[in-house]
């Protein structure tokens, strides 16, 4: 896996030495430019277009979702992972609607931000936070307000539940009454459409967009 160039946006200047210190001890991950204001993160990313955005929700001089639109419309194929330490229900909506790649609660353990850009970095979605879903669920990835803008058809929806379910596609077969071939077909295209590579990031991604819950 190639090196990873990361921008990092973040005001608080512990945290970001905090980040930057993690980011530094791993291998092939390369912080090319922090900042603690928005306009000149934004800047730096629109001219130099490092591989990931990691940026702050709430910054002195601009909003993070604001930065996040502009880069996203700029360079469709940047990373953008979102920090905050004022995690809501409907953020990982918000956030998906723009185009985000996932969001971490800051209130979260440091290596969370870590695991959060190795998901991301690998093709994931990572979505984290303590906030309770509606209906009293534990604290975890937080699920947004129906409806929602799903990008599945009803079967493979219902393919995707069971696959977040655990279930094998031999399993998921027999239960649906289809064969193993198509289902892994209907797996493949999900996953795809979705963007995710791997079982794990697909579960997270069905748990933020509300098709299963936490």
């Amino acid at each position: 896996m190639r090196n990873l160039r990361v921008a990092l946006i973040e005001d608080e200047t512990m945290f970001r030495q905090l980040i930057l210190l993690t980011l530094g001890k791993v291998k092939g991950i390369t912080v090319v430019g922090e900042f603690g204001l928005g306009k000149p993160g934004l800047d730096f990313c629109l001219k130099d277009k490092p591989d990931m955005l990691v940026v702050d929700l709430m910054l002195p001089d601009m909003n993070g979702l604001d930065i996040a639109r502009e880069v996203r419309r700029a360079l469709p194929d940047m990373k953008i992972l979102v920090i905050t330490a004022h995690p809501s229900e409907r953020l990982p909506a918000e956030l998906m609607a723009i185009g985000v790649n996932g969001y971490v609660d800051k209130t979260e353990p440091i290596e969370y931000v870590l695991s959060a850009v190795e998901t991301v970095r690998a093709g994931g979605m990572f979505f984290a936070s303590k906030v309770r879903a509606k209906g009293g669920g534990r604290p975890g990835l937080v699920a947004p307000p129906k409806p929602l803008d799903v990008p599945l058809t009803e079967r493979e929806q219902e393919i995707a539940k069971l696959v977040a379910a655990g279930q094998m596609s031999k399993e998921i077969a027999a239960q649906l009454n289809l064969s193993v071939r198509t289902v892994e077909k209907h797996r493949a295209n999900i996953m795809e459409k979705v963007g995710v590579r791997e079982v794990a990031s697909l579960t997270r991604w069905c748990i933020s967009v509300g098709l299963v819950d936490t």
